[in-house]
């Protein structure tokens, strides 16, 4: 079974391996196959389930909403989002803008089939609304039985400070930050990091496997596997890449006796790696077939000894990527 960690500085708990529907719901999979994997999560211990209303334009929602229906709602953790376009892309279809977020947990409760969820995010920071507007639109929320924790994503270090401070003055507890975070992906450890340390912020990290590559089923000097997520622009293929080039997949190949000696496989070896940083709460893991979940929920518990780390280091380091500032990227100047 999956453990739990407290999220944040709050009492609330989420399974360390969380399931994530971004690039499979509503458009990678058939419905059927879906509602099949969701199905085998929670057969497997997974209670904490985490979506966003642009995900398939709002189709990712409806499809979760239905594969947790006639669960128990107190025993599951649904987290959402708001910031990206949804529906036609009018003046007010993104961003954190007060209307924004009042349509958008609206239209995700909707769609999820439940009267609140229990993590509202800010899938990115919007440089076109007043922070105030946006916190105090969440603490409304919050106030409203609507959500009852508020989370970001991507926020660099600077606007998680700012964010926690009028959410304080506001009563309200803004608990986590989703970033981007794995073995090739660490710009989060420089600034983000120790930030949220210090502020009582927990990282619910996406992409541990950037994107598949720590699998090692990309090999350096070939192509790509048919059907694979690098060969697919609705599954991903623009995220992942940034790690498709020779020096990082050589890299990689370098991890199988690494994770031959702990017993473990590449991906459980990379959810394991995201799981030994004390600030992540959760990893987000997806699954286009029920099976699949079967080996990564298995880097729950897993503790990597030092030796380990090293030679993880050892075989990533070069190739990693370290610059804070990339953060800063993340979010859109203007909404999109």
């Amino acid at each position: 079974m999956v453990n739990y960690r407290y999220l944040g500085n709050s009492g609330f708990k989420v399974t360390e391996i969380t399931y994530g529907n971004w690039i499979t719901h509503g458009s990678q999979v058939e419905n059927d196959a879906a509602l099949a994997t969701v199905h085998r999560a929670l057969e497997l211990g997974i209670t904490s389930f985490d979506t966003a209303d642009v995900y398939a334009n709002t189709v990712a929602e409806q499809v979760l909403g239905e594969a947790l229906k006639g669960q128990r709602r107190e025993s599951l953790e649904i987290f959402t989002k708001v910031y990206w376009p949804v529906g036609p892309g009018g003046a007010n279809d993104s961003g954190l803008s007060r209307k924004h977020i009042m349509d958008g947990i609206h239209g995700s409760l909707r769609r999820l089939g439940t009267d609140y969820v229990d993590l509202y995010q800010a899938h990115r920071y919007d440089y076109e609304t007043p922070l105030e507007e946006t916190m105090q639109a969440f603490a409304d929320i919050v106030r409203q039985g609507k959500a009852l924790y508020i989370g970001v994503s991507e926020w660099t270090a600077e606007q998680l400070r700012a964010g926690h401070a009028l959410a304080e003055d506001l009563g309200i507890q803004l608990v986590s930050n989703q970033p981007q975070y794995s073995a090739l992906w660490r710009v989060i450890e420089g600034k983000v990091i120790p930030t949220s340390e210090e502020l009582g912020i927990s990282q619910i990290v996406w992409s541990p496997m950037a994107q598949g590559v720590l699998s090692g089923k990309y090999l350096p000097g070939q192509p790509a596997p048919v059907g694979s997520r690098a060969t697919d622009e609705k599954s991903g293929a623009g995220f992942i890449k940034r790690f498709m080039t020779d020096d990082v997949l050589s890299a990689v190949q370098k991890l199988h006796p690494v994770a031959e000696q702990a017993g473990l496989t590449l991906p459980q070896l990379a959810i394991a790696w995201v799981l030994q940083n004390p600030n992540v709460s959760a990893a987000l893991v997806g699954a286009s077939r029920p099976e699949q979940l079967d080996d990564t929920v298995k880097a729950s518990g897993i503790t990597l000894d030092a030796d380990t780390m090293a030679a993880i280091d050892a075989a990533l380091g070069s190739v990693a990527e370290t610059d804070p500032a990339l953060t800063e990227e993340s979010s859109p100047k203007r909404r999109p």
